[in-house]
């Protein structure tokens, strides 16, 4: 009876054949918080931006492209935060507006399936409610206090720390991409119903669509 070598992978009479463990591998999802100053980004792990500081309107518009592209040409799946239609009167919604199609249809034109999430719903999977007041005096909190409620919420849930100056553009990325790998049946943490309930209120038919790249 000779040894095995380390060529010789047929198992010795009597013993089990070991088999190779299942690997499962999530699909790269990016997710994006538009803007046309700066855009939240995030993937498994990590957040960043994208800063555009041209000096005219279309020069802001493609210094975002050229740094979206950068992160989303491998994604198999992209997410986007959709407009606060709420907010649907302010000066700029126009110009924002435009953005985002620009996105989605860079997005379309790569044959990268996406979807859009609405600001409520990203804030409801992050905090619980998309409202929130000071109990003790009935004030409704400031959009500064909830975003910084979603941050909060993103360091203690998924341990990703969004420090600097654009920290809240990459916590509202983060949830994003969360709520997606939540669709996807891949949550990165456990999330109780009265968040995850936010996910069923997207549309994702064509998030999960295949698309031939």
């Amino acid at each position: 009876m000779t040894a095995q070598t380390l060529f010789d992978q047929t198992p010795a009479a009597g013993l089990p054949i070991a088999r190779p463990a299942a690997v499962t591998t999530r699909p790269l999802v990016i997710a994006l918080d538009v803007a046309i100053g700066t855009t939240g980004v995030a993937g498994e792990g990590w957040t960043d931006h994208v800063h555009a500081n041209a000096a005219t309107l279309h020069g802001r518009f493609q210094q975002q492209i050229d740094g979206i592209t950068s992160f989303i040409r491998h994604a198999d799946h992209v997410v986007i935060e959709g407009a606060a239609f709420s907010r649907s009167h302010l000066q700029g919604m126009d110009q924002l507006s435009a953005m985002r199609w620009m996105v989605r249809h860079e997005l379309w034109n790569r044959g990268i399936p996406y979807a859009i999430v609405p600001p409520d719903n990203r804030t409801i999977y992050a905090t619980g409610k998309a409202r929130w007041k000071d109990e003790a005096t009935g004030k409704k909190y400031t959009p500064a206090q909830v975003k910084g409620m979603v941050r909060d919420a993103v360091h203690t849930r998924y341990g990703v720390d969004c420090t600097g100056r654009w920290r809240y553009d990459e916590a509202d990325a983060y949830v994003l991409l969360a709520m997606a790998y939540d669709h996807l049946g891949m949550p990165l943490a456990d999330v109780p119903p009265t968040h995850s309930r936010a996910v069923a209120g997207c549309d994702w038919s064509e998030f999960t669509k295949a698309v031939a790249r």
